[in-house]
């Protein structure tokens, strides 16, 4: 029913303008050419390691508010934001939700009256032919459009989603998409409808917990207005982008591996004590080793391997070759959301160091360790 009365409306629009040539044409290309208008580009953090620095926002109010993605790419003091027609300003990060995963920002363009969307709770059914307009891979710079996909709504259903070991932290209702809305530089574009009305906003990048297939999925204005209203209204806590995302980055403390003290300005990346039943101790990492690449990349020191965790999305594996006792040895760390906590790996006495404990009696509780070579290892 409601794909009838989509193409009804469109059949009305075109007996309307009946004397016109290519009137219906006409029409639903000035609903794309308007809405295009009110979708930016986003410019920020990444660049580096297949991390796209870029993604999509949607105008919300004539001032200049901007609904987008929260990712790590406005982990940054020069976030941009250009728009349709080429203008280039720079943003204020207004604050996110980290439940929702989406952020505000703010343009210096209160006297502008800039076009946006209205920001309502619109609805919307399985079978309505939808829009998809974002910066899809980038391909839009300066006072180039957005890219526009076109589709049909599959579902509404709850998104149980995940990239890795991250999970997605919203669970509501979404709306899938039978087009693939959601790559690269799509996060944050706009959802909407044949009439121009804004549906929803593109989500970032997802599998399905149930397929394990990329979801194309929009987050509905309806599940994210109270959201969005608050974070106008300064009522929620503003946090900065990279305290919220430190749970999508790994770092040395929950891969269970702890260094030798940072005391030199190239102090050399000794592995320290290793946590019992962490990612590091299940994939074989030991006191002593000294890490040489993190993901095929040189480590020539303490400060370059926390920073290259940093730049790793946690939902990734970790390779790590070290040296031990002369020899280049490859491991694969892999993260398991329930059990890897954040927690200290220091060494502990040598009465309770552990070497060659099996998995089947280690204690419940994860404790500090330390591991020396046995004399089964020191074998040629």
């Amino acid at each position: 029913m409601t794909l009838l009365r989509s193409l009804a409306v469109v059949l009305v629009t075109c007996l309307l303008h009946w004397s016109e040539p290519n009137a219906c044409a006409q029409s639903v290309k000035q609903v794309i050419r308007t809405a295009q208008s009110k979708v930016v580009k986003v410019y920020g953090a990444g660049g580096l390691r297949q991390l796209e620095a870029y993604q999509s926002g949607v105008l919300i109010s004539p001032e200049g508010h901007v609904l987008t993605a929260l990712s790590y790419v406005l982990d940054t003091d020069d976030l941009a934001v250009v728009l349709n027609d080429g203008r280039k300003w720079e943003a204020e990060y207004l604050g996110s939700d980290p439940i929702s995963e989406i952020a505000l920002l703010k343009l210096p363009a209160a006297d502008q009256a800039l076009p946006y969307f209205e920001l309502n709770a619109n609805s919307a059914t399985p079978s309505q032919r939808i829009l998809a307009l974002s910066n899809l891979y980038g391909i839009a710079t300066g006072d180039e459009a957005v890219s526009v996909l076109q589709g049909v709504i599959t579902a509404v259903a709850p998104l149980r989603a995940r990239r890795g070991a991250y999970q997605a932290n919203y669970n509501g209702d979404v709306y899938v998409l039978d087009a693939y809305a959601n790559n690269p530089g799509a996060a944050g574009g706009a959802l909407i409808d044949w009439q121009g009305r804004l549906l929803g906003v593109l989500g970032k990048e997802l599998r399905s917990e149930v397929t394990g297939t990329w979801l194309n999925y929009a987050l509905p204005t309806s599940g994210i207005l109270d959201t969005v209203e608050a974070l106008k209204a300064g009522r929620l806590e503003v946090s900065s982008p990279a305290e919220l995302l430190e749970a999508e980055a790994h770092s040395a403390e929950r891969l269970g591996i702890s260094l030798l003290p940072d005391v030199l300005p190239r102090t050399p990346p000794y592995v320290d004590g290793v946590r019992r039943g962490s990612p590091a101790q299940r994939a074989g990492i030991r006191v002593d080793d000294l890490v040489v690449f993190l993901n095929g990349a040189p480590i020539d020191s303490h400060k370059t391997f926390a920073r290259m965790l940093r730049q790793a999305d946690i939902a990734d594996r970790v390779s790590l070759s070290v040296l031990r006792e002369g020899q280049l040895r490859e491991f694969t760390l892999t993260m398991n959301e329930k059990t890897d906590e954040p927690m200290p790996a220091v060494e502990l006495p040598e009465d309770d160091q552990t070497s060659s404990e099996p998995d089947d009696q280690q204690p419940a509780a994860e404790q500090p360790i330390t591991e020396q070579p046995t004399a089964e290892d020191s074998k040629p």
